[in-house]
């Protein structure tokens, strides 16, 4: 159903649920970079119109709606004939509650105006404020489906490719379990018979959509180490105040500590040489991580991401490798490192996992930027 309104300022189209949904994306990703927060208002209609699909009482809501907007707002269907959008723009810095307590005010006093009580009774509003606020304590989603129905709405293509993803990391990790089974074992009597504790280090660690999980490595520290060193460092570097090193003659930043004294003997060959990431592909196998995409951050990490960098954890599943680990790894300063999770986001296929795969052996054993 396509309508025109003729409102006060002037004659408006109602925008179709697709461009409606790509401005979203549009503003989601303004957002991100001017860190300004916009509100989307959802207005469910479906009880209102599905009943008889009438276009006066479409044309009463949209109208009641259309008098709480700006001209710089967005308005459009979110779901065809079930779902109504605005996309308040340019939003303020004051409270969010506050702000959603006089919109809904405002858009209920507007719609009272326009509908019987019953009709009224039957809409139902929400509220949704981009950038979001993660509470990590939660464990809830870093990102609303309502404010990423690109990501969490699957159609044909995508479903394909996820399916074959899944595919080549279920069978990789059962090949790679099975051929390293001996240099597992290896690792593992090592691990424990230089230094007190576990073998394998537990860690939380962020998936797709900002949802924990149980990450797994080989012990490369002293039990009971202090977490505080590797927060504030990870902290200083996210926002850009670490120094250059100087690793082989050129000036980059090192994501990793270079000279951590957490490290064990052991810890430190096998983190040079990626040895202790092995355990990964059990997380793999389980469907948390895949052999390929962004490395999934520790929480505290995503207490200092800027609202654009958040998008490295929502696009993709985490993996073992990626483009950061072929691509100079800790060597590399961290907004570059996110560019790089973004471009694979973008451009993923099976042969760009394939080609990233091929390149991480030559990676590793160089040991450039591997600390």
């Amino acid at each position: 159903m396509r309508l025109r309104l003729s409102l006060k300022r002037q004659d408006q189209e109602v925008l179709t649920e697709d461009v409606f949904r790509r401005i979203l994306c549009w503003e989601r990703k303004r957002a991100e970079r001017s860190s300004r927060c916009f509100l989307l208002m959802l207005v469910n209609v479906e009880k209102v119109l599905k009943p008889r699909l009438s276009e006066k009482v479409l044309t009463e809501i949209l109208s009641a709606v259309s008098r709480c907007t700006r001209e710089t707002d967005v308005c459009g269907w979110y779901l065809h004939e079930t779902v109504l959008g605005v996309i308040f723009t340019e939003l303020g810095k004051g409270s969010r509650e506050a702000l959603s307590r006089l919109t809904r005010a405002k858009v209920i006093e507007a719609l009272q105006a326009k509908l019987s009580p019953e009709d009224l009774g039957k809409t139902h509003l929400s509220f949704y404020f981009f950038p979001t606020h993660w509470d990590k304590s939660s464990g809830h989603q870093l990102a609303s489906a309502k404010l990423y129905p690109d990501l969490f709405e699957e159609d044909n293509e995508t479903r394909a490719y996820r399916a074959v993803k899944r595919v080549m990391d279920v069978a990789g990790s059962i090949v790679a379990l099975v051929l390293f089974s001996p240099l597992l074992a290896a690792i593992a009597v090592a691990v424990k018979l230089t230094s007190k504790g576990p073998i394998l280090f537990k860690q939380k660690r962020i998936g797709q959509y900002g949802l924990p999980f149980n990450f797994l490595k080989f012990r490369s520290m002293k039990s009971g180490n202090d977490p505080g060193i590797h927060r504030e460092y990870v902290k200083r570097f996210i926002e850009g105040a670490m120094e250059p090193a100087v690793p082989g003659g050129k000036k980059n930043v090192i994501y990793k500590i270079q000279e951590d004294p957490r490290i064990t003997r052991v810890g430190r060959f096998i983190r040079k040489t990626s040895l202790d990431e092995l355990p990964q592909f059990i997380n793999v196998l389980k469907g948390d991580m895949s052999l390929v995409g962004p490395r999934p951050p520790i929480p505290y990490e995503l207490e200092s991401y800027q609202a654009w960098h958040r998008r490295r954890v929502l696009e993709v599943k985490p993996g073992i490798t990626g483009l950061w680990q072929v691509n100079g790894r800790s060597k590399t300063t961290f907004d570059e490192m996110v560019r790089l999770d973004l471009r694979y986001a973008r451009t993923w296929s099976p042969w760009l996992d394939i080609k990233i795969i091929w390149q991480t052996p030559g990676a590793v054993f160089s040991g450039e930027g591997a600390y």
